[in-house]
């Protein structure tokens, strides 16, 4: 049996905890005005709008590993995220050379926030705050804007449905199929690279 750590209610660990599981998100992308975005040139993951995801969030108590994989609307792929719970904050592993430090915050119970630690030079280049709140029982919503250049671009919402409670394995509508791991090794980017000083 595994026993985990006890969170103080509305702490970022106990909102991590409530996120355990297999999500299916259905993701649609806009332009500012809210008018509907049907192909997203600037993002982390460029592509077409709507789109759905499946989504594994695992959280041991210290570290998350989160997965999120295109299952209808964008060719299949999948991309791994990391981080560990210090000092109260979900502090994830590097984004790539020269990044921001991205970090998990509470807003209250069911309510998360992963955003910069410090803006600078290297959020002018990308930046992608995300909010995320718990609606109701296996229900949650994301919502993120996309500044490129120091300049906002779009809004993306992604209404999520829990699938399962925990995610020891893959899902029957997983297009990687039924064996392997449920995580991928996790994702970098080199978009921030030009800022890492030499060495």
């Amino acid at each position: 049996m595994t026993f985990f750590p006890k969170f103080a209610v509305g702490s970022v660990g106990y909102n991590l905890m409530l996120l355990r599981g297999v999500w299916h998100d259905h993701i649609e992308l806009y332009q500012l005005d809210g008018e509907p975005l049907a192909h997203d040139p600037s993002a982390g993951s460029p592509g077409p709008g709507p789109f759905d995801n499946l989504v594994y969030i695992d959280f041991d108590g210290k570290r998350l590993t989160a997965t999120n994989v295109h299952i209808r609307g964008r060719e299949p792929a999948a991309k791994t995220f990391a981080g560990s719970l210090v000092d109260g904050l979900l502090v994830f592993d590097s984004l790539g050379r020269g990044a921001y430090q991205n970090v998990g915050m509470s807003g209250g119970p069911g309510v998360l926030t992963f955003s910069a630690r410090q803006l600078g030079a290297h959020t002018g280049v990308y930046f992608e705050p995300d909010f995320i709140m718990l609606t109701g029982p296996g229900q949650r919503l994301r919502h993120t804007v996309l500044y490129r250049h120091g300049k906002a671009v779009r809004t993306l919402t992604a209404k999520g449905t829990r699938l399962m409670p925990i995610c020891d394995r893959r899902h029957p509508l997983d297009p990687r199929g039924p064996d392997g791991p449920v995580h991928e090794t996790r994702f970098e980017s080199d978009i921030w690279s030009d800022l890492e000083p030499a060495r």
